[in-house]
């Protein structure tokens, strides 16, 4: 195997059944390909008390400035119903121009272009005139407690220091060269509990049916719209994702309901302050008591979800331009600069230095017969490849 074929070393990391929490083979299949480059490898397992360890993957060549970062993840999602593929899931399979697999996508295959993008810049020119590290991990499908973040902090406490970073998630929503992130919405979820009093459904004056609460909280949530959106970000969205009662009875008046919720929100908002808008319009709601006329305020409480992930937007333009021009040099078309979808590691990786994301198309992630078009491996490398040095040229040297 050369590390300088996309193909092949996206069908050795497919043949890793690296599902979320299982390192798979995947990232000793990564360090056979990044050792013989010159850099050096570091796996680190991360711990973290009622979560699964985490097995991830740091290697760096050269040891000078500037240094540029490649992020990503060898850990995938569960393939569903096997029996459904049209070419095994963990086969790496090619037929009629496309790659079959899980992770084919999301995104080995982004890690397995930038690894050949980096070898073909080795073999032409030598070690790049400065630093290339991979931070990958093995946590991000999952709960992503003991992926980047903790890579991060350790690498960081190590002295390791990064001027920009590209994530390799699957950016394109039609084909190669539409979309490169430049930011993320935040995400905050919650959930709420109304508490109303059981009864007989025949007896309703000697009840207080939570329903009735939940609905009327629920509404007030998503309704008025939080924003109308900003010069780089749609407008905040909420969506209520649950309401459960958990009453099994079609007589009984039910004593409690709960409500879940995400909203995706853009820079108009921090976590705290939106978290304080909510609390506003719940409070609001409670004591008008509109679906529960002549009764007191309602009683509810809420919990917050740990870690909410906060919005942020890159505004670092060699990183961009960089990017920019090498995709648009290949495809011939320019990207679309956004924050759209939802949230990555990038979320962690800005609070260490400006940070873009651009991979494959994304048309098939998560999906039965996951794939992607070879030709779209080889061009993604080129871009890859160029984005290296229009990126180190930008840099000064």
């Amino acid at each position: 195997m050369t590390a300088t074929d996309p193909v092949a070393n996206l069908q050795t990391l497919i043949r890793c059944p690296s599902v979320t929490p299982a390192e798979g083979g995947a990232l000793s299949a990564l360090e056979a390909m990044l050792s013989p480059l010159g850099f050096k490898v570091d796996k680190v397992t991360a711990t973290e008390p009622g979560t699964p360890d985490i097995e991830n993957l740091y290697a760096r060549l050269g040891t000078e400035g500037p240094h540029l970062m490649f992020a990503g993840h060898t850990d995938v999602v569960p393939v569903g119903d096997e029996a459904a593929w049209t070419h095994p899931p963990f086969a790496a399979e090619i037929a009629d121009g496309e790659l079959f697999g899980r992770g084919a996508v999301d995104m080995k295959g982004g890690v397995a272009c930038f690894v050949a993008a980096i070898a073909r810049h080795v073999e032409k020119h030598g070690a790049p005139k400065g630093s290339v590290s991979f931070l990958i991990t093995g946590d991000e499908e999952g709960p992503a407690v003991n992926g980047t973040i903790k890579l991060l902090k350790w690498t960081a406490e190590r002295g390791e220091r990064w001027d920009a970073c590209l994530v390799g998630e699957p950016t394109n929503p039609d084909q190669l060269g539409d979309m490169i992130k430049i930011g993320r919405r935040g995400s905050l979820s919650g959930k709420i509990t109304v508490h109303g009093v059981q009864g007989h459904a025949a007896y309703p004056h000697l009840a207080d049916n939570a329903v009735r609460g939940i609905l009327q909280l629920t509404q007030a949530l998503m309704d008025p719209p939080f924003d109308a959106g900003t010069d780089n970000f749609q407008p905040s969205n909420l969506e209520v994702t649950t309401i459960d009662v958990g009453n099994p009875a079609t007589n009984v008046v039910p004593a409690k309901a709960t409500a879940s919720f995400n909203i995706r929100f853009n820079d108009t908002w921090t976590a705290e302050s939106l978290q304080q808008e909510i609390l506003r319009r719940l409070d609001a709601a409670a004591a008008e008591g509109v679906l529960r006329p002549g009764r007191p305020p309602l009683k509810y409480d809420i919990v917050w979800a740990e870690r909410p992930s906060h919005v942020f937007l890159t505004r670092n333009n060699a990183l961009i331009a960089s990017l920019s021009s090498a995709v648009e040099s290949v495809t011939a078309q320019s990207p679309k600069l956004s924050t759209t979808g939802g949230t990555s590691d990038a979320r962690f990786i800005k609070d260490y230095c400006p940070v873009v994301e651009f991979g494959l198309v994304g048309q098939t992630m998560h999906m039965v017969d996951e794939r992607v078009a070879v030709s779209d491996l080889e061009r993604l490398t080129v871009i890859y490849e160029t984005f290296i040095e229009r990126w180190f040229a930008n840099a000064g040297l």
